[in-house]
């Protein structure tokens, strides 16, 4: 790859728009439901169940659950977008409000990172 492609990549990278919001992981055999704020959805989503896979996620119940049924147990889902312009600014006091939308909409769940 040459130089030039590089930074053309690198400033697409820069540029880019991820998807902000609260993220679900909801248990479709006892509908609980773990609730997190994310900046960028899909790395998140990665992320955690990379950690649940190598069985290493610090929520012992999600953990728990994720052993016992595994991914195809669950449903994963982003419950809320946060609708943003500068995606350099720190956008996690209106996802927090956000993800207490959610909770207030569903008090039965938790968090997904304690």
């Amino acid at each position: 790859m040459d130089i030039r492609r590089k930074k053309e990549l690198l400033e697409m990278y820069k540029h880019r728009r991820p998807e902000m919001g609260v993220i679900s992981y909801c248990c479709k055999e006892t509908g609980e439901a773990f609730l997190g704020i994310s900046t960028d959805t899909k790395a998140d989503f990665n992320s955690t169940t990379v950690k649940l896979n190598a069985r290493m996620h610090p929520n012992k119940r999600l953990q728990e659950l994720w052993n016992q049924y595994g991914q195809e147990g669950f449903e994963l889902s982003v419950i809320k977008v946060l609708k943003y312009e500068d995606p350099n600014e720190d956008h996690t006091e209106e996802l927090e409000k956000l993800r207490e939308q959610c909770f207030a909409a569903d008090p039965n769940a938790r968090r997904i990172w304690r």
